[in-house]
């Protein structure tokens, strides 16, 4: 197979695993049928999120900021990874490589932010639940979500502002399936120490801390949680954090094993699963986490969708 086959010489070739044609074929598959859960999933989750009065609450809007997010980093990456797995050409344009690392960047770092936010907004619920709604006013959950979508833009704009001016010395194969740090780093024909300081600070800042204030919200959420004699009340709690501990393993997880290595210690395939996981299986598990295990959700769509009928029938 001819990877450079229409191609210009500006082009990136996402090598992927182009050297297993049947194994890409499997993954596309996989791939696409988890982009439109993804897509379904989460739009559901926004829609009804602002359809439904009852879950006007701190804790959807939060969740609808991170539908959203997903929805977002998901269209950001699978579309055109879907169309170097299904055609006979594995390039990108170059202007597409750098909008794909930058909105891959901006969106990861504010899904870490916005993950302790609502670690924040579950300890408020739990621990304070007669001032909740007077600690979590919209004005400051706008103001959290806003500094999270900020923060987010600003380590985007840091990372790939440097990385892109690394030289390359006619590199252009990047060996996985989209345009991510660790594989354009490693087309990089010279060692940057600084780069390599700066990522490491920005983990620091964007995956460790956020990270050790959700473990202190739940350490504090877990004997709060110790104290509830009401079993409807402990269940209640118990699903909503669970939920979001449930996302908050999988995301960190993976994104802490795959940043905060040493990067020539990560063989290139295990990169390539990782990356997988984390850009298209993570996006698709968040809805599903949420409304398997929420009643309040599938409440609502069930409410929403009777008065839809009942509406269609008048």
């Amino acid at each position: 197979m001819n990877k450079n086959n229409g191609s210009s010489m500006t082009d990136f070739i996402l090598l992927g695993f182009s050297d297993r044609p049947q194994l890409e074929h499997i993954i596309s598959g996989v791939v696409f049928i988890f982009y439109i859960v993804t897509l379904v999933g989460n739009t559901t989750i926004i829609l009804v999120s602002n359809l439904d009065s009852q879950l006007h609450t701190p804790m959807y809007f939060f969740l609808s900021n991170l539908s959203f997010l997903d929805l977002c980093y998901a269209t950001s990456i699978i579309p055109q990874m879907l169309v170097n797995l299904w055609g006979p050409t594995k390039s990108i344009t170059y202007g597409g490589c750098v909008l794909q690392f930058f909105f891959a960047l901006d969106l990861g770092a504010t899904e870490c932010l916005l993950l302790a936010v609502m670690a924040y907004d579950r300890y408020a619920a739990v621990c304070q639940p007669l001032h909740y709604t007077v600690v979590m006013h919209p004005q400051l959950c706008q103001k959290m979500v806003l500094v999270a979508w900020l923060g987010g833009l600003g380590s985007a704009l840091t990372v790939c502002s440097l990385t892109l001016k690394l030289p390359r010395c006619g590199h252009r194969e990047v060996n996985n399936f989209i345009c991510e740090m660790p594989a354009l780093l490693k087309m990089a024909c010279v060692y940057s120490k600084v780069i390599e300081v700066i990522v490491y600070a920005l983990g620091v800042i964007f995956l460790l801390a956020p990270l050790s204030l959700i473990l202190i919200s739940y350490a504090i959420i877990t004997q709060a949680v110790m104290k509830i004699k009401s079993t409807a009340r402990w269940r209640k709690v118990l699903n909503t954090c669970g939920s979001h501990l449930t996302v908050v393993t999988l995301f960190y997880g993976t994104i802490i094993y795959m940043y905060m290595k040493p990067q020539n210690s990560t063989s290139e395939d295990e990169g390539k699963f990782l990356t997988l996981f984390y850009t298209i299986v993570t996006p698709t598990l968040n809805p599903l986490i949420y409304t398997l295990r929420n009643k309040d959700v599938k409440s609502a769509v069930k409410r929403i969708l009777y008065v839809r009928k009942w509406s269609a029938k008048s």
